[in-house]
Formats: C-alpha cells, sequence, structure tokens
C-alpha cells in the first residue's frame, strides 16, 4: 500500500507542474509570443518529468500500466479541478462532476 501511496503522491506533484506548463502560460504569458511561452512551459515540463519518471517506476512493479494511467487521469482530474477554479478563475460546471462520475468508472474497471 506504501507503494501506491508514494505513486500516487508523486504522480500529484508531477500533475501539479504538468497543468502549470500546460495551461498557466494563457493567463500568465498571453501577450507574449508562442515561442516564450513554449519555452518557459518546457522549463516547467522538466520538473513534471523530474517527479513523472520516478513515480512511474515506483508503481509499474505493483500496479499495471493500464492501472497507472487511470490513476494518473484521477490525478490529473483532482489537479485540474482546483487549478481552472482556482488559479485560471474558470466556473465549475456539471460537466466536472460527469468527467469524475467517468472516472470513478474507468477506476472500477481498472482495479477490479
Amino acid at each position: 500500500m506504501r507503494t501506491i501511496a508514494v505513486t500516487v503522491t508523486l504522480l500529484a506533484i508531477s500533475n501539479l507542474f504538468m497543468t502549470f506548463a500546460w495551461y498557466a502560460h494563457l493567463r500568465n504569458l498571453s501577450l507574449k509570443p508562442w515561442y516564450i511561452a513554449a519555452t518557459i512551459s518546457w522549463g516547467i515540463a522538466f520538473f513534471e518529468y523530474m517527479v513523472q519518471v520516478p513515480a512511474n517506476r515506483i508503481g509499474f512493479g505493483r500496479l499495471s500500466l493500464a492501472q497507472l494511467k487511470v490513476i494518473q487521469e484521477v490525478v490529473t482530474l483532482c489537479v485540474f479541478v482546483p487549478f481552472a477554479v482556482i488559479y485560471m478563475k474558470q466556473t465549475i460546471n456539471l460537466n466536472f462532476l460527469w468527467a469524475g462520475l467517468c472516472l470513478i468508472g474507468a477506476v472500477f474497471f481498472m482495479f477490479r
């Protein structure tokens, strides 16, 4: 169980970096040329990979590849929703709930 907890924690940290790399430039760098935003995003993504690669290596012995992927998708939504609402000032709507319910179904089928 410790392996799974470490894997999920590292994936959450990795996903936080990923979310900022993919989307924060839309708020912070919207007036800059795209190649400036891409370069900064690549720099942030470096830290994503420095956490994501060990997370997947740690988890792969205990979890299947498909299970790792489903966990990553659940973590992505858990990180993205607060990011979208708090950082990007987006309004939350029922689509977030429906997407979450679909992921719960994916978790059920992947781990049964």
